[in-house]
């Protein structure tokens, strides 16, 4: 009987233990990853302007990459079929040609054939001046994509800036109840403008370079086909 009592008053104790040796464990909240979405939405206004030059960027490079490449294809035959109408006395049959080619350089040359008969210097300005032309065709835009390339890190700076304007305003309103997170999650938000900025500029530049690249090769076969043309104007008679 004794035994049943003590037994009886140390079942709580040791049920006590044994909950001590194997505490229930509570779920721990998952720590909050970063994704694009939230960055972006925590940058504030300065990325939606970011936002909007990154589109026009992409535009620019979209359309001119097409433009650009159609205007470098010709015919490689196009020259001798241009000497071979000129010294077949087919003048329009040439012109018409030009035309039905439709490319920078063919307009160059369309140019110069319409000039036939006037002093070789006016004929090769003629060229030159339609050839400033479709250059400044090609390059449409490419000014754009370049300043913001300059400026959209500049952009980035300034949400960054003011960001750490309004976190600093936030812990001077707070009184003696600074927290540590406030500091941090201010500079935290305005950091990311300026992630957001050097993107888009990064982009921009490597873009504009890529385009610049393109007009040169357009510019040197428009160039190469001035040469001829005008050395078929300086060839002797035969």
């Amino acid at each position: 009987m004794n035994l049943m009592l003590l037994l009886a008053q140390a079942a709580p104790a040791l049920a006590d233990s044994i909950a001590g040796a194997n505490p229930v464990l509570t779920p721990v909240a998952a720590p909050n990853e970063m994704n694009l979405w939230s960055m972006a939405v925590k940058g504030g206004w300065i990325m939606i302007v970011l936002g909007v030059l990154s589109v026009i960027c992409f535009y620019i490079l979209f359309e001119r990459n097409y433009v650009i490449r159609k205007a470098g294809k010709e015919d490689p035959m196009f020259m001798d079929k241009i000497k071979d109408y000129i010294l077949g006395g087919e003048i329009k049959a040439a012109i018409a040609y030009c035309r039905s080619v439709n490319t920078p350089s063919a307009r160059m040359i369309e140019k110069g054939i319409s000039r036939l008969g006037r002093p070789v210097n006016d004929v090769q300005a003629a060229i030159e001046n339609v050839g400033n032309i479709e250059v400044a065709k090609l390059e449409k835009g490419l000014t754009i994509m370049a300043t913001i390339s300059g400026g959209a890190p500049m952009i980035g700076f300034l949400g960054t800036v003011t960001g750490m304007v309004r976190a600093f305003f936030e812990m001077a309103n707070a009184g003696n109840n600074i927290d540590i997170t406030l500091l941090s999650g201010g500079i935290y938000e305005a950091m990311i403008t300026t992630v957001g900025g050097l993107i888009v500029g990064i982009i921009a530049m490597f873009a504009y370079n890529y385009l610049v690249t393109l007009v040169d090769g357009v510019v040197n076969k428009m160039e190469a086909k001035t040469m001829a043309f005008m050395d078929l104007l300086n060839e002797p008679a035969k």
